[in-house]
């Protein structure tokens, strides 16, 4: 059920123990082989699948397009939010439907840069109503929600990659005329190293062109699947929420 078709007074009626789902993502450069808006196409085609399984049972509100991206502003066409402008603007929006009486609130994510504002943001809305015991705020991130490798073995990375094989794959599925030039784009190895304290880095601390992981090995086949298996598993984590039993979060997933 999308927020946006529905009227005031249909607000009005729906119990506020209805999960409420606010989609954040992102309009950034993906290399030079995928439109900027990919981290939006690929969340709202999840979001899309997602709320047609799951019917009037989750409310949605629409995607939030502008994320946290300053590490890609090298880069033209990245649009972003400064880190504070982007965790106030994350307040607000989970604030907003506190206010409305909800008491469900995920945000969902589509974009690695957004998930440490995003965290942030849920615990400081947590914090000034940590009175209140019927609360559930949350933040998760689509990827994380179901096992791609186990569904095909022919996938090359393990792990989300900036317009990677897995990103690239799902775009080729949603909108294949979007991707451009793959046939001359090189694998960019990336990991994440244990180090003895955090660093703060850019993007082309890390990659030249702008992508990481193996873009090359990228097929449409391969994106309906990751499609399916992230839209399945986001389903199945709001299944968690519609049940949850209004104590530990913990304790019942």
């Amino acid at each position: 059920m999308n927020l946006s078709d529905l009227t005031w007074p249909e607000v009005n009626a729906l119990s506020r123990d209805l999960p409420v789902v606010i989609p954040v993502a992102a309009l950034e450069q993906h290399g030079h082989h995928l439109p900027v808006f990919t981290d939006s196409m690929l969340l709202g085609e999840v979001v899309r699948r997602v709320s047609e399984s799951m019917k009037n049972r989750v409310l949605f509100a629409p995607l939030m397009w502008l994320g946290n991206s300053h590490h890609h502003m090298d880069f033209p066409g990245t649009m972003s939010a400064s880190p504070r402008v982007y965790l106030d603007l994350l307040n607000d929006l989970m604030e907003n439907m506190l206010a409305h009486g909800f008491r469900r609130i995920v945000l969902l994510n589509g974009h690695g840069g957004n998930s440490t504002p995003g965290k942030q943001a849920v615990f400081e809305v947590r914090q000034r109503h940590r009175t209140r015991q019927d609360l559930l705020l949350l933040f998760a991130t689509y990827w994380d929600h179901g096992k791609p490798n186990q569904v095909r073995s022919d996938l090359v990375q393990t792990q989300m990659g900036h317009a990677c094989e897995w990103e690239t794959s799902m775009i080729m599925r949603l909108a294949p005329q979007l991707v451009k030039g793959i046939s001359h784009v090189k694998p960019v190895e990336f990991g994440f190293a244990f180090e003895p304290a955090y660093r703060g880095w850019t993007t082309k601390d890390r990659t030249a062109p702008g992508h990481i992981g193996q873009p090359n090995a990228a097929t449409p086949e391969k994106g309906e699947a990751l499609f399916q298996t992230f839209s399945a598993g986001v389903s199945q984590f709001l299944e968690q929420v519609i049940a949850w039993d209004g104590h530990s979060w913990e304790m019942s997933t």
